[in-house]
């Protein structure tokens, strides 16, 4: 069996696709170009952190691509519920997605789900800034943008690459939020951008550390980053070290991403949910 199960879920129920893929990541080849999608992550087994969140997200993002999408959301939660339990696996990483051309049939993908390595949170992680990578839809998350920020080559070394507008202010990660401690204050793109379910829960804890803005910073400022981190879904907070090969705090995580990462820590664990 593949490490990757995947189904459609339709109207009668799921069934098995026609293909086999090693990971969520190979399977991005077989994924419709046109279409919209969500990734997330179980805890415990059949635990989920905001999935509503995720599924209004989905739709809405939906209604911007102009395809015509009825969630069931019980039944989908059905499914992956299915999904998980036949598999065998402990925690698992998802993808829902749908195809413009039959909204009906739902992809759902699945793969064994161990966490990140713990070096990216104590060692953090280094970006470039992309000035000639563009969302033609920012605000929608498309299975077209899927594919093309698999095109993206960054530098050795580099994990991490932040979209940057004509102007020069930083927007967001290919695969993630971004945010900049500048003057004592919390910036982030507040337009432009796709928002983020991690980063629903970053605004909820971050007032109470430090003063936050949804205004995006500039890349002539990134010398005067005090710190700087990412969020997804199922990474949660992961401090930036360098940025275009400037150094961030020192080379080393900030404080105040530490202690942002440790409250948004305690939230998750008191707001988990069965599937």
């Amino acid at each position: 069996m593949s490490p990757c199960i995947i189904n459609t879920l339709t109207p009668n129920g799921l069934h098995a696709v026609d293909y086999t893929a090693e990971s969520l990541a190979d399977a991005v080849r077989y994924e419709p170009q046109d279409g919209v999608y969500t990734l997330a992550n179980t805890f415990n087994r059949t635990q989920v952190l905001k999935l509503d969140a995720h599924l209004d997200r989905l739709e809405d993002s939906a209604r911007r691509e102009a395809i015509a999408l009825r969630l069931d959301r019980p039944a989908l939660r059905r499914g992956l519920r299915q999904l998980i339990e036949q598999s065998g696996y402990s925690d698992v990483r998802f993808r829902i997605s749908v195809p413009r051309e039959a909204p009906d049939r739902i992809i759902l993908s699945i793969e064994p789900f161990a966490g990140h390595p713990a070096h990216i949170y104590t060692q953090g992680l280094k970006a470039v800034t992309l000035s000639q990578v563009a969302r033609v839809n920012p605000i929608a998350k498309t299975t077209g943008w899927m594919h093309n920020r698999d095109a993206v080559q960054l530098p050795p070394g580099i994990e991490v690459g932040l979209l940057v507008d004509a102007d020069g202010y930083m927007l967001e990660g290919t695969s993630s939020n971004f945010y900049a401690i500048l003057d004592g204050t919390l910036r982030t793109a507040g337009s432009g951008i796709l928002p983020g379910i991690a980063q629903q829960i970053i605004f909820e804890v971050a007032p109470a550390l430090l003063p936050l803005k949804r205004e995006a910073v500039h890349v002539d400022d990134i010398p005067r980053f005090s710190e700087a981190f990412i969020s997804g879904s199922s990474r949660g907070i992961v401090p930036l070290v360098e940025i275009n090969g400037v150094p961030i705090s020192g080379g080393q995580p900030g404080a105040t991403t530490q202690a942002l990462r440790t409250a948004y820590q305690a939230w998750l664990s008191t707001h988990l949910e069965e599937l």
